[in-house]
């Protein structure tokens, strides 16, 4: 979900944000028998980060379904957009693969990035769907790349080790100002966001999406970072922005194919 081309964007940005709290009860986030209810992320204080959804394996499946973030195995997206002046070219891959996490079966995502036909970087996503439909990202193994050569593997996380717990990517039932963690390693990955609309429009060279759900993202460990999504219903992200100081990177959905 990286960087490309200029877009074209309706709707206002609701800038509200709404905490939403855990329905389920709490738990250490690594105890893989017990029991939730339709999980909620939550935000905590910057100060006092203090997350612990409760995971229940049995209540989630490597199928993903959300219409605002489907994954169907053998489908690939391809993205093209600029970082920093330059071309990239991303490809996510929906693959056949799982990956057990926290006794949870995850569905494998490969996300090769490259820019100038240089290998940037390459990341394994592994995301379940609870039973109620929301979308669950229980970590990442990533690497960043210089010259053919790994530079560096900062961002890996995996949910259930050192004390990293999964977070989520799309709700069931999404609603403007519910703001939520994305990924949750204390120190390493602490990625949040909130929705802002369900009913923008945007063009791509993919084509042009109707209530499509918009999302800010931040990171208190890089809080000069801040993202953007657009996600469509029935493909997923088709749009993302990237602004941190002296970077920026955008990127559009420019294909879909499915083996």
């Amino acid at each position: 979900m990286k960087p490309h081309l200029t877009t074209t964007v309706t709707a206002g940005l609701a800038a509200a944000i709404v905490l939403s709290a855990c329905s389920g009860s709490s738990s250490n986030g690594t105890a893989a028998s017990s029991s939730v209810t339709s999980p909620r992320a939550s935000t905590p204080t910057h100060s006092t980060p203090s997350y612990h959804p409760t995971i229940s394996p049995a209540d989630f499946s490597p199928t993903i379904t959300n219409p605002y973030f489907p994954l169907k195995p053998g489908t690939t997206k391809i993205y093209e957009g600029v970082r920093d002046g330059k071309p990239t070219h991303s490809e996510l891959v929906t693959t056949t693969q799982t990956r057990m996490v926290m006794g949870v079966t995850c569905v494998v995502v490969h996300d090769t990035v490259t820019s100038g036909g240089a290998l940037v970087e390459k990341t394994d996503d592994w995301y379940a769907q609870h039973k109620d439909g929301t979308v669950w990202y229980f970590g990442e193994n990533t690497a960043e790349y210089v010259n053919g050569v790994v530079s560096s593997t900062h961002g890996t996380w995996e949910a259930g080790v050192d004390g990293a717990v999964p977070g989520v990517i799309m709700y069931a039932k999404p609603t403007v100002g519910t703001a939520y963690y994305q990924e949750f390693r204390p120190g390493e990955a602490e990625d949040r966001a909130k929705i802002l609309t369900l009913d923008t429009t945007i063009a791509v060279p993919a084509g042009t999406f109707h209530n499509v759900i918009t999302t800010e993202d931040s990171d208190p460990l890089n809080p000069d970072k801040t993202d953007k999504k657009w996600f469509a219903p029935g493909v997923g992200v088709v749009h993302s922005t990237r602004i941190r100081s002296g970077h920026h990177e955008e990127s559009s959905l420019v294909k879909v194919t499915t083996s």
